[in-house]
């Protein structure tokens, strides 16, 4: 079976940040998805489920509610190794293009307060799973990366 682009990512020397993943057709437009790398893969610990859950939360409602972006959204979703997001947005983009937002939304975490949007037995299939003070903690050292961003943390490796 041939292995997909996402795959073929060096992990040993990828950093925190924010890559173009890949450039997608869809009709006559052009969506990007974003890797949106919290942690330094294999070599850091990950984002705890519960944390990266409530980051899940609180990102995805952000961005489907930013006056600029929210029709550009398509999806914000965990990746299965903890380590970060994807973002899936429409428009042929740069991580460039999209730090001013990473860094708004995870700005939005850091300094949230309150009751998690979708965290109840009616909106969310494990509503008890997640952690408010993780996710801001995290959010917070994450945050640092993006404000201190070069193009280490915005192009992949080779």
């Amino acid at each position: 079976m041939k292995k997909i682009p996402s795959f073929t990512v060096n992990h040993l020397t990828l950093l925190p940040g924010v890559y173009v993943s890949r450039q997608d057709a869809v009709g006559e437009e052009i969506i990007t998805t974003f890797d949106v790398r919290m942690k330094a893969p294999n070599r850091e610990p990950v984002v705890h489920p519960n944390a990266l859950h409530t980051i899940e939360h609180l990102a995805a409602t952000f961005l489907r509610n930013h006056a600029e972006w929210a029709d550009r959204i398509i999806y914000w979703g965990p990746m299965g190794c903890l380590t970060g997001n994807y973002l899936i947005v429409k428009g042929d983009l740069t991580s460039r293009d999209v730090l001013p937002l990473m860094v708004e939304t995870f700005r939005f975490i850091a300094a949230y307060e309150g009751e998690v949007p979708g965290a109840s037995p009616r909106d969310c299939g494990n509503y008890q799973f997640m952690d408010l003070t993780m996710a801001r903690w995290e959010a917070q050292r994450y945050l640092e990366v993006l404000e201190n961003a070069t193009d280490a943390n915005l192009v992949y490796p080779e």
